[in-house]
């Protein structure tokens, strides 16, 4: 069965913001999740993430990119993963989720 992006975003929702108790997929700080087939190789996959963080000196960013390498990579079929931090376009509260929001008490 091919690897999908929705598998890794599912594994990085274990990944929870120290400072806000939400993961940081619904946080809305995992902006790509880029799965690719490596050739020659059955159902073996190299996975590329864009992430942001919710402010540039965020004290938690090593933390979160991290244990994001760590639950893409144990998605099942992932070989490698590799983690890039952006901060353009600059993260706002408009992209989390309604669960975030409502966990956060932000209507």
């Amino acid at each position: 069965m091919p690897l999908h992006e929705d598998h890794v975003r599912e594994s990085l929702k274990q990944v929870i913001d120290p400072e806000l108790f939400v993961n940081i997929v619904d946080l809305g700080l995992i902006y790509v999740v880029d799965v690719v087939a490596i050739e020659g190789e059955e159902e073996k996959y190299n996975v590329n993430i864009e992430m942001t963080m919710t402010s540039p000196m965020c004290p938690a960013g090593p933390q979160l990119v991290s244990e994001t390498r760590k639950y893409a990579g144990e998605v099942e079929s992932v070989e490698n993963v590799e983690v890039k931090v952006v901060m353009d376009p600059p993260w706002t509260q408009d992209m989390m989720t309604d669960d975030a929001r409502d966990q956060l008490g932000i209507f």
